[in-house]
């Protein structure tokens, strides 16, 4: 595609943006931005950070409350890890929320957010999209941003045959193309726009598109086609046991190591079953290098539906300290969170200890 063409699917971008640009919370407006409003690079950094891997739909509550609690990058960094990440809960991806606290915390003492992508790369739990985002959005430089929707329509717009992720590149490339010198800002969420509205993955608006007629996927007619991916590895499936734990007091939690599945978050003790091989890596093991159950239940090499490990006796039963476990409600600071407690609030108050496959009632 020459040159002038490049330039000329910018130009028609940015006038439909102007007149299409969908109201968000975190957003300045294509109008304002024009009257000179500049965007806070904490309000787009946040709403960036939250949006990977969530919709538009399921973010705004959560970054109106996190506005209002937090409103700026000093009052986040100096929340308590424990009030963000409640305010998060729900939103998935909980590593996120650790990173942004580190992130947040890193912004205050530096006494801002760097201003070019090079610099916003430096910072904690920033890769190189958001450090593109909040650079082009925020900023103004023309960095290249590639998400979900740009990739969708660089393969479209350009015909690109590659399955995703091995055109990655290619797509980075194309955007590059197109990416111009002046407000490159408001061109990064035209492109996002457009893919999130009009050139969506399934039965694309190509009639109302502003992009109609230099796509090349549209001119062969495999614009529903494209992007091409690869088909998705199976997901891993793990086998553990947890326990439940429980007086009337409450029930035994303990907060999650920081790195790993599910880190950092409250949860129940189990048995590692984190750590362990998923189901389809474990079966690909040598029949020696399986733990399995035979008939009785006992760990051997036989049938059943292996991989559960043996449940440990009762009196040997996880030891969680204050340290990393918390319980619901009630307890204060006993020194060992066990069914076998000796803290004297725990005398004689029933505990009960709960699996898929016993459950029994033992007293400390």
């Amino acid at each position: 595609m020459p040159g002038g063409e490049t330039a000329d699917i910018s130009v028609a971008l940015l006038a439909w943006y102007d007149r299409h640009a969908r109201e968000m919370p975190w957003r300045v407006g294509p109008a304002a931005r024009a009257a000179g409003l500049r965007p806070d690079p904490y309000r787009v950094w946040l709403s960036e950070v939250m949006l990977q891997q969530t919709t538009v739909a399921a973010v705004r509550g959560y970054f109106l409350r996190f506005t209002a609690r937090w409103p700026d990058v000093a009052a986040l960094a100096a929340a308590p890890d424990e009030a963000v990440m409640a305010e998060w809960a729900g939103l998935g991806y909980y590593a996120r929320a650790r990173n942004l606290l580190k992130c947040a915390r890193a912004v205050a003492a530096r006494g801002g957010f760097p201003e070019s992508r090079d610099g916003l790369l430096t910072l904690p739990g920033i890769g190189p999209y958001t450090a593109a985002a909040v650079a082009a959005i925020a900023f103004d430089e023309p960095a290249v941003v590639v998400d979900g929707n740009v990739e969708r329509v660089m393969s479209r717009l350009f015909q690109v045959e590659t399955p995703l992720p091995a055109a990655k590149s290619e797509l980075t490339e194309l955007a590059a193309r197109l990416t111009p010198a002046i407000r490159p800002g408001d061109y990064a969420q035209a492109v996002m726009d457009l893919g999130a509205t009009i050139c969506t993955p399934r039965s694309p608006a190509c009639g109302i598109c502003p992009l109609m007629l230099p796509c090349a996927a549209r001119a062969a007619g495999n614009q529903a086609d494209l992007p091409r991916k690869l088909a998705k590895p199976e997901k891993p499936v793990r086998e553990g046991v947890v326990w439940l734990l429980r007086s009337p007091h409450g029930w035994l939690l303990e907060r999650r190591p920081e790195t790993g599945l599910l880190g950092g978050m409250i949860g129940l003790p189990g048995d590692g079953w984190d750590q362990r091989l998923a189901k389809g890596a474990r079966n690909a093991l040598p029949a020696e290098g399986r733990a399995r159950r035979t008939k009785s239940g006992a760990p051997g090499p036989g049938g059943g539906r292996g991989a559960l490990p043996p449940l440990p006796p009762r009196d040997t039963l996880p030891d969680h300290s204050a340290s990393r476990c918390r319980l619901a409600e009630g307890w204060r600071n006993p020194p060992y969170l066990h069914p076998f407690s000796s803290h004297p609030a725990h005398h004689d108050r029933p505990f009960r200890y709960q699996s898929p496959q016993r459950r029994v009632l033992c007293r400390p």
